[in-house]
């Protein structure tokens, strides 16, 4: 019998627990998160490079359609010299990295060149409202922002902590510099990226993730996915949100396998891309896969190497299937969230699926579904999802900057609340009922509609809003805004539209504005927002 599977008698430091009395719960604890507690990005990509150095780890199609390769090597040089360009601007240990790009090169340079430095990245979307970014900016106070060419401007005119502003436009932004690899700095916990998600309030949260976050999330979607070297993701998400670092770029990270990275999504040139590159594994949501199904000239580039696409959000039976006949591939859904870190659900490669399922737990995560007293609601209740872990290794280290916002969603420090309502069948099989209070997911984007009700109660002439998601089958959900306005005042659609369109990235601006005389209310005076389902245009009073 291994020492392991009974308790140990004279244990010493060493061994992670101080003194021969600490309790066998102690010395389990310590045998814990042990990869996880010695990893840092900068220490894998210097490995990957020594085994692997000539291997091309990335290929980055251009806009024109032309691609780009970069090996292993090439990677680990030009964060290095990353690294050297923000030491120059003043970045230190703990400093931040505004990063506004879209899905080149440079992106993977900012972000592993702050993990050399022990900055951390704050990545924005270029297609982000001027409202979006600079609260992002302002909350984070980063000492630099990259940026390209059209978008500088807009960050031209920011001021406070921001020491230099970089337009990797103009030429070689890596030019004449020698690569910096000064790590003695960075801890497995140190944080490398704040990443702002919406959430159920009116302001983005800023997600605290760690060098240790980041490896255990490659090191189980790798073994989740049974990677290997030969594998090639195929990644036309947005490098600025997390499925794409962690799902993607850090498994690949982790196995010597590489990314085939899109500019940008196009449904009309999925499949072809998918060929181009020979990639094996995909990443998606059900948004964009309706809309890839819904394109003719996809249907006829089947690629011969695509084995698995993961996604998320519920597709139907008749979707799953045509998608797995036309594609050869094998779409195997997941659940997770920034917060979360790996997913802690998702279904298994050779193991029975169901379309309306997320899954079963991943090996290793301990979950429980619960009720607003926070006891587990018997098998089949509907109950919030919650995750069991430890900050800053298999969960997020926190909010930047919101201790409240941390110590509501890490309850009792270990159990991150999802807000999301699931329930469980007698298989074990994982199903998302709902979402969070006021939070919709459209096109594989998370909007708070809070704060889509926030800036249209801005606009001059409005005196009160609600905003609901409705169900779409193309897009997931249309949110669709109810508004009262004030007096005589002539407020169109098209106005609050308008409105929105020049403060909310274009994911948020709502689908239909309805002018409504009220709204209506619960006995206490709360908006009764299920009331507003299938309501019509009704002229203003």
């Amino acid at each position: 019998m291994s020492n392991l599977a009974r308790e140990p008698q004279n244990r010493s430091v060493r061994d992670g627990v101080q003194g021969e009395n600490a309790s066998w719960g102690e010395y389990e604890t310590s045998l814990q998160g042990r990869f996880e507690e010695r990893f840092t990005l900068p220490r894998l990509l210097e490995e990957q490079a020594d085994l692997r150095g000539s291997q091309v780890c990335l290929i980055c199609e251009c806009e024109g359609g032309e691609s780009l390769s970069y090996t292993y090597a090439d990677l680990l040089d030009r964060a290095g010299r990353a690294a050297t360009v923000f030491r120059d601007c003043g970045v230190k240990a703990g400093d931040r990295v505004h990063v506004h790009l879209g899905n080149r090169v440079e992106f993977l340079d900012c972000w592993l060149g702050a993990a050399i430095s022990g900055a951390l990245i704050v990545p924005t979307g270029p297609g982000s409202a001027p409202d979006e970014v600079t609260y992002v900016v302002d909350h984070s106070q980063p000492v630099v922002s990259v940026a390209a060419g059209k978008s500088t401007p807009l960050l031209r005119g920011f001021r406070g902590s921001l020491k230099a502003l970089i337009d990797v436009d103009d030429g070689d932004w890596l030019a004449g510099t020698d690569p910096s690899f000064d790590m003695t700095r960075i801890e497995p916990q140190s944080p490398l990226a704040i990443m702002y998600t919406s959430g159920t309030t009116s302001r983005p949260k800023g997600v605290i993730v760690t060098h240790a976050n980041y490896g255990h999330v490659g090191e189980v979607m790798a073994q989740n996915l049974r990677m290997t070297p030969d594998d090639r993701w195929l990644v036309s998400l947005p490098l600025f949100h997390a499925n794409a670092q962690y799902y993607c770029f850090m498994s690949a990270f982790m196995t010597g396998a590489s990314v085939a990275l899109m500019p940008r999504f196009s449904a009309s040139k999925w499949g072809s891309q998918a060929v181009r590159h020979g990639a094996t594994l995909s990443s998606l949501f059900a948004a964009p896969i309706r809309m890839i199904l819904a394109k003719e000239e996809n249907l006829q580039s089947r690629p011969e190497t695509l084995r698995t696409t993961i996604y998320a959000q519920n597709l139907t039976t008749r979707e799953i299937e045509r998608f797995e006949t036309a594609f050869g591939t094998l779409l195997l859904q997941l659940y997770g969230m920034t917060e979360t870190i790996a997913p802690p659900i998702m279904n298994s490669l050779f193991r029975r699926k169901r379309p309306d399922g997320i899954g079963r737990p991943c090996l290793g995560v301990k979950v429980a579904v619960v009720d607003e007293t926070g006891r587990e609601v018997e098998q089949g209740g509907v109950g919030e999802l919650r995750v069991f872990g430890e900050p800053g290794v298999t969960l997020m280290k926190g909010y930047w900057a919101d201790p409240e916002a941390t110590v509501s969603t890490l309850v009792d420090g270990n159990w991150l609340s999802t807000g999301d309502q699931v329930t469980v069948d007698e298989e074990g099989f994982y199903v998302f009922v709902d979402r969070s209070k006021d939070m919709v997911k459209r096109s594989g984007e998370n909007v708070a509609l809070s704060e889509v009700e926030r800036v249209i109660l801005d606009c001059p002439g409005v005196r009160e809003v609600a905003v609901i998601g409705q169900p779409d089958r193309m897009y997931d959900a249309r949110i669709h805004a109810f508004v009262v306005a004030e007096g005589h005042s002539a407020l169109t659609e098209e106005m609050i539209m308008s409105w929105c369109r020049e403060r909310l990235a274009k994911f948020k601006v709502p689908d239909a504005v309805t002018f409504l005389p009220s709204l209506p209310r619960t006995a206490v005076g709360k908006v009764q927002k299920r009331s507003l389902v299938g309501v019509d245009d009704v002229p203003q009073a």
